[in-house]
């Protein structure tokens, strides 16, 4: 057990391993090293949030959160369908207690996300002309950009606007409002938040062609003299298979635009899939084969998945003068997306903290390099 190590390195190991069970969890909890102090002087630790998280209807969990990030997204809220579910009405309950639970952990917010092809409100298929999609697109950034301007850090202004090839993808905002949708979207999120840092967001950005894409898209906004911050790579990776090589060359390549650069949903997958990236809108169908683990993670997985988070923590810390933050996308393996995606009920343990929010071989291995 991982644990032993921080609870017991003070001596009378015997003695503390026959009382461990009787520890309160929150006890425990302070044992476990924090991946904030740990990177304090590196980059952002954060992590996506949910809704019972928000909440803070678990104590424990809130008090486990607080000592190991100091930033967060949130999973699902700030979305259009959830935050502004009618034409002309908005639900901002959750993301204003998003914003009080920052202020009061003294966490850092990224709002997540103004502009997204997907989980749109169901209005949006109702709009069948540009004039009432822009009228929707520019009402809803400048509402919610301008409800959280200096509430919230920084914004994913747009999300996933891109191929795999490193073309536009065919969404109803290209379709709408064509090309320059994106660079407008910067342009009313600089207008209406001039106080929060503007970020665009996308998976498998680290990828050559979809990276020659994001630049493209980067000195586009640049160009028409409207401001964007920082590029987030979402970094859903698998394990055994992560690309160490395009992660660096995305790194010197997006700095050099003068952007920030930013791992904003960080996660490695264990499970066998066939659908690559990571677009919600992709399923697979479940097989004897596809839930290997229910009973646990083999430990050869376990030490692979270790090596991979211990290899990307190391280039993160080489270009730490660049790489303003990394973002896990959930506490633990329980909270994971990656639990029903692409397939429904599965077992999956892709982050550092098991499903008792216990660290996993990969925490080890993360905070023994700046030991």
């Amino acid at each position: 057990m991982l644990l032993k190590k921080y609870v017991f390195a003070t001596g009378a190991a015997a003695l503390v391993l026959a009382n461990l069970s009787l520890l309160p969890n929150t006890t425990l909890a302070q044992q476990i090293p924090s991946l904030k102090d740990t990177f304090k002087k590196d980059f952002g630790i954060g992590t996506a949030l949910n809704n019972a998280q928000i909440d803070e209807r678990d104590p424990q969990m809130t008090a486990f959160i607080v000592r190991q990030f100091n930033m967060a997204t949130p999973e699902n809220i700030m979305k259009s369908a959830l935050i502004h579910p009618k034409w002309d009405s908005y639900d901002f309950e959750m993301g204003d207690k998003l914003v009080a639970f920052g202020k009061k952990h003294n966490i850092r917010i990224n709002g997540h996300t103004l502009i997204w092809h997907s989980q749109l409100p169901p209005f949006i298929r109702d709009i069948h002309n540009a004039d009432s999609m822009r009228t929707f697109f520019t009402n809803h950034i400048k509402t919610v950009a301008g409800r959280y301007d200096g509430k919230v850090y920084s914004w994913d202004v747009v999300n996933e606007a891109l191929n795999e090839d490193g073309t536009m993808r065919k969404s109803v905002f290209l379709q709408y409002l064509g090309d320059d949708f994106v660079t407008e979207a910067f342009r009313l999120a600089q207008q209406a938040a001039p106080k929060t840092e503007l970020y665009y967001n996308d998976y498998n950005n680290e990828q050559p062609a979809k990276r020659a894409g994001c630049i493209a898209l980067i000195k586009k906004v640049k160009a028409a003299g409207v401001r964007i911050d920082g590029v987030g790579i979402q970094g859903h990776w698998h394990v055994g298979r992560v690309p160490f090589k395009d992660i660096e060359e995305s790194i010197l390549q997006y700095a050099a635009l003068g952007v920030k650069v930013m791992f904003t949903e960080l996660d490695i997958e264990v499970l066998p899939r066939n659908v690559q990236g990571a677009d919600v809108g992709q399923r697979m169908t479940a097989n004897e084969q596809s839930n290997p683990y229910t009973a646990g993670l083999p430990d050869s997985v376990q030490q692979q998945l270790a090596a991979d988070y211990e290899a990307l923590f190391k280039l993160f810390l080489k270009h730490k003068d660049k790489v303003t933050r990394v973002t896990f996308w959930g506490v633990n393996d329980a909270q994971s997306w990656l639990n029903n995606w692409p397939i429904r009920g599965r077992t999956n343990y892709p982050l550092l903290f098991d499903r008792n929010n216990q660290p996993k071989p990969a925490f080890e291995k993360v905070i023994a390099l700046k030991k």
